[in-house]
């Protein structure tokens, strides 16, 4: 394997930062700079990274997200989904933004974030940087948009966590690549997979519960998680035919 895959291949969550080790400017800079390297569709880039550095601002958002080490970290990214520009973009060349209302738009953002993410990812942990990614942005989803300023067409989608690592953490199995890779057409028969994936799991999760995958699982998506986010959406400009 070469370098970069090699390096792909370690990662794993890092919840546990060095207290008040900075990341120097050029370092962020380069971190950036590869997140907007990321494809995106039509080029349309959209995406914002809103950095927080503020220990204060940390620690809010710590509290909104309810994930405590979003305050130790050196910088907190957050990525949101991003058609303010369009707006201004129709806007200046007088056009109508005619998908404004279609669900397809957020479809779009959130494939331009993870990408932009992954990258961005990827990049810090090259330069020795410990990484989490943090879906609870979404959790207190219009708090977080009024701290952040966020305009109309605008939604945070995921967070991530960047510093020194204080902790080493291990790599966790994945599912064995035939529960996730098919060839031609999609195989649904993989619960013996899933079953074995249990056990291979187990000691790896002491943080979710010691629990299995198919578990854990159910009981993730039992219930709803994060409340709030169609009402946001609407708000925002998005899902206006919705009901």
């Amino acid at each position: 394997m070469n370098p970069v895959i090699l390096q792909m291949m370690k990662h794993r969550s890092i919840r546990s930062y060095k207290a008040d080790e900075t990341i120097p400017d050029e370092k962020l800079d380069q971190i950036i700079r590869a997140a907007q390297s990321a494809p995106s569709w039509i080029n349309g880039q959209h995406y914002s990274i809103i950095g927080v550095k503020d220990k204060a601002r940390k620690q809010k958002l710590a509290e909104y997200t309810k994930n405590p080490y979003v305050a130790d970290c050196s910088v907190f990214l957050v990525f949101v989904g991003d058609f303010y520009r369009v707006e201004l973009a129709s806007e200046k060349h007088q056009k109508h933004f005619t998908t404004r209302s279609e669900e397809d738009l957020l479809l779009i953002a959130s494939v331009d974030v993870g990408l932009a993410c992954q990258n961005a990812l990827t990049a810090a942990e090259s330069l020795g940087y410990g990484t989490v990614c943090i879906g609870g942005i979404r959790r207190n989803i219009s708090d977080v948009a009024d701290f952040l300023g966020l305009p109309e067409m605008t939604f945070p989608i995921v967070g991530l966590c960047i510093g020194v690592p204080d902790q080493d953490s291990p790599v966790k199995p994945r599912l064995p690549k035939e529960a996730v890779y098919f060839e031609e057409v999609y195989q649904p028969d993989t619960l013996p997979l899933l079953e074995a994936y249990d056990k291979t799991i187990i000691p790896f999760s002491k943080r979710e519960g010691s629990i299995g995958f198919t578990e854990r699982m159910a009981n993730f998506y039992d219930k709803p998680y994060y409340s709030g986010i169609t009402e946001f959406l609407k708000k925002q400009g998005f899902l206006k035919g919705s009901k």
